[in-house]
């Protein structure tokens, strides 16, 4: 291969990079994520593990693939994400009447952790407000929303890969 073969072949992957819309939409989630796990750390509360605590206290008791598809991520995936909220006794994961369904609910430490979390998140969420304009902010949230619509709208079944058995 030339050198300017090369440096074409670099050339047309730094482009592909710049404009790959799964590359910078990780690492706008990367960090994003960062800041909103700064804010929540005086709760213990990772910025993936806040919108779990909160879809559980909005749907109240709900199973395990209901979960999965209001947070667009596959069951194995949301139990394992499950798991430490579990063991700090912020939410509780039991067998439902068909062992294959598994109900979620927050548990009054999990309110109380909820409680102490939300005025953080909203000091987070008026930085990124802040930072961008309210305009800006209110159309990047909706392009995301389309973003997970055409998204799902590309999968197979159109589902984060929960099945209905839980």
């Amino acid at each position: 291969m030339t050198k300017l073969s090369r440096s074409a072949e670099m050339a047309r992957l730094q482009e592909a990079g710049s404009v790959c819309a799964c590359f910078n939409l990780r690492k706008a989630a990367r960090a994003v994520t960062s800041m909103y796990d700064e804010a929540l750390r005086p709760t213990g509360l990772r910025a993936t593990q806040l919108p779990l605590l909160m879809i559980a206290k909005v749907l109240g008791t709900t199973t395990v693939t209901q979960l999965a598809e209001a947070v667009v991520m596959d069951r194995t995936t949301l139990t394992r994400n499950l798991r430490p909220l579990e063991k700090r006794g912020l939410i509780s994961v039991e067998e439902g009447e068909d062992r294959r369904v598994r109900h979620v609910a927050i548990r009054p430490r999990g309110l109380e952790v909820l409680r102490k979390a939300i005025p953080l998140w909203h000091e987070a969420q008026a930085r990124m407000i802040g930072g961008l304009g309210e305009e800006r902010f209110l159309q990047l949230v909706s392009n995301l929303n389309a973003t997970v619509a055409v998204a799902r709208s590309g999968t197979k079944s159109g589902t984060s890969g929960a099945t209905s058995s839980d």
